[in-house]
């Protein structure tokens, strides 16, 4: 029975793109291991059979049941690393009788720390490499097999894995991308395209309250009043001012979505940027060690979890 593994990391948000379909994302060091039994069968076209979607478990060129598990999570909803494979397999022309999905993470769930980002893209690589197909920058590059993926293409599937799963609003393509590629994006999410990517190097503090807040429940509404801010925060992003993109951004998700200011207000001195990651409910901040750290230990003092990491630029792996 083939069997496949591969990881993908978290990412912060720079930008939110439930305004304006406009996102931007970065990679940070906490990853999702994915590992993906197949079980082949002997034929079946099934490329035609992507588009169609279906309930988890049967469909896309799959005759028997497609299951899934989240370590440590017992009832968690697998419907989105389910259908991963289902759409790997009709991209790959691959017809299964049955496949198995397990997924670990250091990433906390429901945080706003793209944990379904993470996993959909550590699904999709895992199936390609229990397949032996390789994801790679380029596929046309010289010493690529004529079956080789490209990042962006194997990330899209995850994408339309998310939207048909109902995990996410807008698709999440800068969250996706972000992780599969990273270090920073800023993506059109309506439109699917990458519009910069950067690399930039810092450190990084997070706060998770003990609360959770599902990507798929925000309120869009109240989301889409804030676009002017969001506008001049895409405005800052694509110019390379990301630190700045990143703290308009929290203030005016923070206000759209309920969340208190005042975790980004007692660090805006410290830190090159800090923002709601999300929809919620972790905020995460970057900058130099000791700005990042200071924030770190201011926030310790409230309830959840504080930790530190940094950015991560070599995004989804393989093996």
């Amino acid at each position: 029975m083939p069997r496949g593994r591969a990881s993908a990391p978290a990412a912060g948000t720079i930008l939110n793109a439930l305004a304006t379909g406009v996102g931007s994302a970065f990679a940070i060091d906490a990853d999702t291991t994915a590992t993906v039994e197949l079980d082949v069968s002997t034929g079946g076209d099934t490329a035609e059979r992507a588009a169609t979607g279906s309930d988890a478990g049967v469909g896309d060129g799959v005759t028997g049941a497609i299951t899934g598990e989240v370590a440590g999570v017992p009832d968690a909803d697998t419907r989105l690393v389910e259908r991963c494979v289902e759409l790997v397999a009709a991209a790959a022309d691959v017809s299964l009788d049955a496949a198995h999905v397990r997924t670990e993470s250091e990433i906390p769930m429901a945080a706003g720390l793209k944990s379904s980002s993470a996993a959909a893209n550590a699904t999709v690589l895992a199936t390609f490499d229990a397949l032996g197909v390789r994801v790679t920058d380029d596929p046309t590059d010289e010493g690529a097999t004529a079956d080789a993926i490209s990042r962006v293409d194997a990330c899209l599937l995850g994408v339309q894995a998310a939207r048909d799963a109902g995990v996410t609003v807008t698709g999440a393509f800068d969250d996706a991308s972000a992780s599969m590629l990273g270090g920073l994006t800023v993506t059109d999410n309506e439109q699917d395209t990458v519009l910069h990517r950067d690399t930039p190097v810092w450190e990084v503090a997070v706060w998770t309250p003990p609360e959770q807040a599902f990507s798929a429940d925000a309120d869009v509404e109240r989301c889409r009043a804030v676009a002017p801010m969001a506008d001049l925060a895409a405005d800052l992003a694509l110019g390379g001012q990301y630190g700045r993109a990143m703290t308009v951004n929290g203030l005016a998700f923070c206000a759209a979505l309920e969340f208190p200011t005042d975790p980004l207000v007692t660090a805006m001195s410290d830190v090159t940027g800090v923002s709601l990651s999300g929809t919620g409910p972790s905020v995460v901040a970057v900058g130099d060690e000791t700005g990042v750290e200071t924030v770190a230990d201011r926030w310790a003092a409230r309830a959840g979890e504080t930790w530190l990491t940094t950015t991560k630029t070599d995004g989804g792996r393989q093996g």
